[in-house]
């Protein structure tokens, strides 16, 4: 019983070049029988002209020499007309007497050439036969007043046998050539694919490693292949650091606020009095409510690190209507912590080349930062301007405490926090804010407020022309 299912037969390099090579040999042959045909029959034509003309004179020096006396005997006749394919053709005209002998139609359609010249050749139609006339005029000996036109025609068959019998020696030379050539690039390319060897074998030989394999022994044609596949690696092995430096980053977040959960529960069960228990729940809350903000600043800045590529292409974006929506959707959460969240700016198209849902990220990190930071009672200002080179700017002010100037740089650094706040942030949200920029290629500024608090302005650089 036949499978249901067969997988296709893979592709063979080796079959693939053959198959390139044959496809235009036999091409080449094809051609070149129809120029060595045309060649051949080109020389035949020359050599039976010739001895077409040859026979021509021949015929009219015998009947003017007086050797024949004028009348051609049944062996000459027989000798004249015969052909293997047929018959051949001829006609004697005197200029005095008409006729003399030979076909009186081919007498019709014979060319007279100037007497004494070159015998004239051309092509006639005769009983439905394509013939190669030869036509010569010479003054008569025995009549001076008069002249003799000669005219020979034979058929094209023994022309056309004869190029034939030259194409086939060389449509067989050639073939034979042609297979040697064959053989020969067969052995060639089986060589050749053999310099891929090492390269297999190194690659075979690795576990994990994730090396470049390209090396002085690797061919110029496959340096494409192997540069593509240490770009691949280079990919995996980002990837690879980056998933070691999520884990290490979660054990180190999370291990504080799984430890605090630890132990508010053996507090609770050791002290079942009601207020022990609230009490405890109540940390509880707080500390899985930190776990899983720590956990999606985890997440996030593991998206901001990625592959530009792996995380969604750049496109168009309009901040000038994505900002104020993002803005607010935020407002109640604002009123919920007891700030004052607002925009300032034009709502005027302000297009820039980016990710939608990295700058959301990114504004959605900021306002965190600000309102967090800023505490209950004080102002956070959204801020949208365009700048003079075609970009846009986009910052987000508090007037919260600040920040001392000191530790204004380091602000975008992974798990950074002042030593004197008193809100318990995982230190991740700027340093998010700092990949995405970096995506965009753009600038993120920190300063002072014009009073106290901080403001965080990101500028982002006009689009490409060919973006829009």
């Amino acid at each position: 019983m036949k499978p249901l299912y067969s997988p296709p037969a893979r592709p063979s390099l080796r079959r693939r070049l053959l198959i390139f090579l044959l496809i235009p040999m036999a091409a080449l042959l094809m051609l070149d029988a129809l120029l060595t045909y045309g060649v051949a029959l080109a020389y035949a034509n020359r050599v039976h002209d010739r001895d077409l003309g040859d026979d021509a004179l021949t015929l009219a020096k015998m009947l003017n020499s007086g050797q024949s006396g004028g009348v051609l005997s049944q062996q000459a006749r027989f000798l004249l007309e015969y052909d293997p394919d047929g018959r051949s053709y001829f006609s004697v005209n005197s200029s005095r007497y008409g006729l003399v002998a030979g076909s009186a139609r081919l007498s019709k359609l014979a060319q007279v050439p100037r007497p004494d010249a070159a015998p004239g050749l051309y092509d006639v139609q005769l009983d439905g036969h394509a013939l190669r006339a030869a036509t010569v005029r010479t003054a008569s000996l025995r009549d001076p007043a008069g002249s003799l036109t000669v005219t020979v025609a034979e058929t094209l068959h023994d022309r056309r046998q004869q190029a034939q019998e030259i194409l086939l020696l060389a449509i067989l030379m050639q073939t034979l050539l042609i297979a040697s050539v064959l053989s020969l690039v067969w052995f060639g390319v089986s060589r050749g694919l053999r310099v891929l060897d090492p390269l297999t074998a190194r690659l075979a030989a690795r576990s994990h490693e994730l090396t470049p394999i390209d090396g002085a022994d690797v061919p110029q044609e496959i340096q494409p292949l192997t540069r593509t596949i240490d770009a691949l690696f280079g990919r995996l092995r980002g990837m690879l650091a980056l998933h070691d430096r999520f884990i290490a980053d979660a054990a180190h977040q999370l291990r504080t606020p799984l430890t605090g959960l630890s132990l508010h529960v053996d507090r609770a069960l050791a002290d079942p009095r009601p207020e022990t228990v609230t009490d405890a729940l109540t940390h509880i809350q707080r500390l899985t409510q930190r776990a899983a903000r720590t956990s999606s600043q985890l997440l996030a800045l593991t998206r901001a690190q990625a592959v530009p590529g792996e995380t969604g292409e750049l496109r168009l974006l309009d901040l000038g209507q994505l900002i104020p929506e993002a803005v607010t959707q935020r407002v109640h959460e604002a009123i919920r912590a007891g700030v004052d969240l607002g925009f300032e700016g034009s709502r005027r198209p302000l297009r820039i080349l980016g990710d939608a849902a990295s700058v959301q990220d990114l504004l959605d990190n900021l306002i965190d930062n600000a309102v967090r930071y800023a505490g209950r009672g004080s102002t956070v200002t959204v801020h949208l301007q365009a700048l003079d080179d075609g970009g846009a700017a986009l910052s987000v002010e508090d007037d919260g405490p600040g920040v001392p100037p000191a530790l204004l740089p380091r602000l975008s650094e992974r798990f950074f926090r002042v030593a004197d706040n008193s809100e318990g942030g995982s230190g991740l949200g700027l340093a998010i804010v700092q990949r995405i920029v970096e995506r965009h290629h753009a600038q993120v500024i920190y300063r002072l407020g014009e009073v106290h608090g901080l403001r965080v302005e990101v500028r982002f650089p006009p689009p490409p022309p060919t973006a829009a």
